[in-house]
């Protein structure tokens, strides 16, 4: 028994898993899009009004820096992430999906084309676990079965642009 006792404190005094960040920095790029898209702003503008926001106000969780880099990598590639995800919809629209649906599918689309450190299988998990969090009981599974479809065409879609890429230098 006192071996027992010991092992869960040994394991409530471990600290946090470092990937937890990334799931709470993928929440907060989800909110970024969320909101951007309700105002009527880009990405980038809502993260730099959100780092404004917490530099007056210290009051103001920041934003974490990898939710920045994940909403501005979504800007940037905004037409390739919507025309992939828009490709591999039955019979939806992008514009006919919720709006936290959108942003979880474009989170999840960006990482998966240009986050080389974010393995497919975990993109897509978190995606899905988003989903369960902040969207419709149908949605993890719409959402799983898009970006299943999608991570089909990442290979090429990457190996194409690294071929670009070596062709342009």
């Amino acid at each position: 028994m006192q071996d027992e006792s010991a092992g869960k404190q040994q394991r409530a005094q471990r600290p946090s898993r470092p990937f937890k960040g990334r799931h709470q920095a993928r929440k907060g790029a989800v909110d970024v899009l969320f909101e951007a898209e309700a105002r009527g702003l880009s990405p980038v503008e809502m993260v730099e009004m959100r780092t404004a926001l917490t530099q007056a106000n210290p009051d103001v969780t920041a934003l974490l820096p990898y939710a920045a880099v994940v909403a501005r990598g979504v800007s940037e590639h905004a037409a390739h992430v919507d025309e992939l995800i828009t490709s591999h919809l039955q019979s939806w629209t992008l514009d006919r999906l919720p709006a936290v649906d959108r942003a979880i599918l474009r989170v999840a689309v960006w990482e998966l084309l240009y986050a080389d450190d974010v393995p497919e299988p975990v993109a897509v998990n978190e995606a899905v676990e988003l989903a369960k969090e902040l969207s419709t009981d149908e949605s993890p599974g719409f959402i799983n079965g898009v970006l299943g479809q999608v991570m089909l065409v990442t290979p090429q879609i990457r190996a194409a642009a690294r071929a670009m890429q070596g062709g342009a230098s």
